[in-house]
């Protein structure tokens, strides 16, 4: 099972807010023999499909922003609106500063992969070590993992969805510059972003404990149909139910807001 990458959605809030942050993680380092994976690239670009998620009207009070910086130099400024939205030590505390826009962008797309570009995430590592009960061949996900990520699940709680709503639509534009930046030269990021709130919507349940196997240094699923899933389904799987349902609470807000209201015209 892959260590480095138990989401959030913390992530996927924030990541998914305004990134969706919906976005938690635990990253160990990786072996010195493993690369990370390369990202997609089509080969050639695929023809523009119609807008399904135009990104709604700011609000008022968002309106009063600054102008928007270049994506070069957005890094301070998406930060300080973070800020003021999950709390400057939540954005301390979690957020890796650099090219903040790019690893929103490149991790959301990822989560509905089978894999996520992990040198590219936008929060740091969930502290402590990953715990299992039992040996490689015929182990469980001991239940004692699930309060790692209790504290960032509680910022997660505690978001106004619509305040965080509010940050990813004035800083729109540059996700998706970013987006088609990434290889999408016609894509729309909010469909994107619709797209793999739903596919995160759409985890399974499953009865706990969960079988684990050890093959090689991580730990995988034992059940083949598991491990096959998205990569953020089986982050929510490794987060717990009660902590993957409260993401799940928040994720829907955030739909909802994204994809009703005044639209652009």
């Amino acid at each position: 099972m892959n260590q480095k990458w138990i989401l959030p959605a913390g992530f996927l809030i924030v990541v998914a807010g305004a990134g969706i942050w919906y976005t938690v993680t635990h990253r160990a380092p990786p072996p010195a023999a493993e690369t990370a994976p390369a990202l997609p690239s089509p080969a050639e670009p695929p023809a523009e499909a119609p807008t399904l998620h135009p990104v709604p009207e700011e609000s008022g009070a968002a309106k009063t922003r600054a102008p928007l910086p270049a994506l070069a130099d957005s890094d301070a400024p998406l930060l300080a609106a973070l800020g003021e939205v999950v709390g400057p030590t939540a954005v301390k505390d979690y957020f890796i500063p650099e090219n903040v826009v790019r690893r929103l962008v490149v991790t959301i797309d990822g989560l509905a992969r089978p894999k996520l570009a992990q040198q590219k995430l936008p929060v740091q590592a969930v502290p402590g070590e990953f715990q299992a009960q039992g040996d490689e061949l015929h182990g469980t996900l001991d239940a004692r993992n699930y309060d790692r990520y209790k504290p960032m699940v509680a910022v997660i709680r505690g978001l106004d969805m619509q305040k965080v709503a509010d940050v990813y639509v004035h800083y729109y534009p540059l996700f998706q510059d970013a987006y088609q930046n990434l290889g999408y030269p016609n894509g729309y990021f909010n469909d994107r972003l619709v797209a793999v709130i739903d596919v995160l919507l759409a985890t399974p349940d499953v009865a706990t404990p969960i079988e684990l196997t050890r093959p090689r240094v991580m730990y995988e699923f034992a059940d083949p149909a598991l491990e096959a899933l998205p990569s953020g389904q089986k982050i929510l799987l490794r987060m717990g139910p009660d902590n993957a349902a409260a993401i799940k609470t928040q994720l829907k807000e955030l739909r909802t807001i994204l994809t009703a209201g005044p639209l652009k015209h």
